[in-house]
């Protein structure tokens, strides 16, 4: 028997004892699993042929999960109903394949999951693991690789979606609108190529989708479409680049509303240059109408004066070679009221100071209109232009180096298309010093014997400054830049109508070319920098 305190002397002694050890054993976490899943097996194995089964199950050495399957797997070919694919959303060792549609003969099919299956703790991704089985008695290993571009930016979108149709019989243009394709892979979010593997030989239309609804057909209000000009034949050894456009929608008008006491809204798509508008009711004496468009705005508005007493307006509308009749019911509205902003208070020199206005304005009293100047003097020469379809004024005076300038316009300065006068308006605007804007002078090198267009837009392609070329015209100077990061563009006008014109597939027109000067431009404050661009234009 031991005494009382011999035990209290081994208790405390076996405390110390497991205090001492569980310090030494404390875990550390051990080093980060940076390991991607590995496949075990595969029941039917991958790569079998005269697969006939309607289920496939693939092992993995662990715990595994489906991350962003719905963007990250591409089936090729394509099949309707989808497959039924599972875990969604849980871990677990296997995934489970179920076959829902009817497979092709003689068919090599392939599972591309992307970057979606990862392991359960840290994510490791098993990039751009295929599962891939043919109905035949042999595996297709053909492939078509490529570039995705977009036509009018630098950089393409992610997740394109690009297809092989097959060129037999039955091949129309139309079946990139109503049929799913052949092949398919996409580019995900990891780069612009593209890969489509395990093709079988044959004569094929190769195109590509910004596909909005991930449905394989073309919908030219949702997505942008790329072509290649020719059929292609595999196998090739060609990288073909295929350039992303928007089309051009045609001209379409939709059911008109009212959207104040004298005004009516007639959404539309396509160019509005091509839509025409026209009141079939009866007229009261001395009625006008007037159709504007602001850029970016998707209604066209018609405006009309006097109010009429009636209980609705009938129009004819005329787009794209088709008529239709529109019926607006009226309701007692409130009327516009006219507002006046400038475009900004930052008077860039030598350039128009720009109001933009709620009305369209239709005249203009200059005498009821001063300019002064910081130190009181008056700028007498200066005129005013009138854009009521644009809903824009513009004063026009020379401008001076750092100089404030205090525009007043007094009651009834402005008439807007109601008969409605201003009450007094008050603008500020200020220039800076040349000094403090930037130039930049490019020369086109290597250019072909046509029209050029230079733009200096933003890392988002939005256009800041432009310059329309002659045919033959490489050199083009900017002065008045203010500071910043542009990127030069320069549109190859082949038609000459000072725009970029994009492409359509059924007529089977590329947009056109158009390049990047490959420096990002840093403009400063007194700089004055020249560049070459070679071309290299046949």
């Amino acid at each position: 028997m031991f005494k009382k305190g011999s035990q209290l002397f081994i208790v405390s002694l076996l405390l110390l004892l497991v205090v001492n050890c569980a310090k030494r054993g404390t875990p550390t976490g051990g080093p980060k699993d940076e390991t991607p899943p590995v496949l075990v097996s595969a029941d039917p194995p991958n790569y079998s042929t005269n697969f006939d089964g309607d289920e496939v199950r693939i092992y993995f050495d662990e715990f595994i999960k489906l991350k962003d399957l719905n963007k990250n797997l591409i089936v090729s070919p394509p099949m309707d109903p989808k497959a039924s694919i599972t875990p969604m959303g849980s871990a677990s060792r296997f995934i489970d394949i179920k076959i829902m549609d009817t497979l092709l003969a003689n068919t090599t099919y392939v599972f591309n999951f992307g970057e979606s299956v990862t392991d359960n703790n840290e994510g490791n991704p098993f990039s751009f693991f295929k599962y891939v089985f043919s109905t035949g008695d042999y595996i297709d290993s053909l492939k078509v690789v490529g570039v995705i571009r977009d036509a009018l930016l630098q950089e393409a979108d992610n997740y394109v979606t690009v297809m092989l149709y097959e060129a037999d019989s039955t091949y129309t243009d139309s079946v990139v609108y109503k049929k799913v394709p052949r092949y398919v892979t996409n580019t995900l979010d990891s780069s612009n190529v593209f890969e489509i593997t395990n093709v079988k030989a044959g004569r094929y239309r190769l195109a590509a989708l910004k596909d909005a609804d991930n449905n394989y057909t073309f919908q030219p209000a949702k997505d942008k479409i790329a072509f290649y000009d020719s059929f292609i034949e595999v196998p090739t050894d060609s990288v073909y680049v295929l350039n992303l456009f928007n089309e051009e929608l045609e001209p379409e008008v939709s059911r008109p509303k009212q959207a104040t006491a004298q005004r009516i809204a007639f959404p539309y798509k396509g160019n509005a240059d091509n839509i025409d508008i026209e009141l079939i009711s009866a007229r009261p004496e001395g009625f006008e109408t007037l159709i504007t468009r602001k850029k970016d705005q998707d209604s066209l508005q018609y405006w009309f004066t006097p109010k009429v007493q009636t209980d609705s307006l009938i129009f004819k509308t005329f787009a794209n070679k088709k008529t239709d009749t529109a019926y607006v019911r009226l309701r007692n509205l409130k009327p516009d009221s006219l507002q006046i902003n400038p475009a900004t208070t930052s008077l860039v020199l030598e350039e128009d100071f720009i109001l933009n206005s709620t009305i369209p304005v239709v005249a203009v009293d200059t005498t009821k209109i001063s300019i002064q100047r910081k130190d009181s003097t008056f700028v007498s020469d200066f005129k005013v232009e009138v854009f009521p379809k644009k809903l824009q004024l513009n004063l026009k005076f020379l401008t001076e180096e750092k100089e404030s300038y205090a525009i007043t316009m007094l009651p009834e300065a402005l008439t807007d298309f109601y008969g409605s006068k201003n009450d007094t308006l008050r603008f500020r605007a200020t220039t800076k010093e040349y000094s403090d804007y930037g130039e930049f002078d490019i020369t086109l090198k290597g250019a072909a014997e046509v029209q050029h267009i230079v733009q200096l837009v933003t890392e988002k392609g939005d256009v800041k400054r432009e310059q329309i070329g002659t045919v033959g015209q490489v050199e083009f100077k900017f002065d008045r830049i203010e500071p910043g990061s542009y990127y030069a563009r320069i549109i190859v006008d082949l038609n000459a109508n000072g725009k970029f014109d994009t492409g359509n597939f059924l007529e089977q027109r590329q947009p056109e070319e158009i390049l990047y000067y490959p420096k990002q431009l840093d403009i400063r404050s007194g700089w004055y920098p020249k560049e070459t661009f070679i071309l290299n234009q046949e």
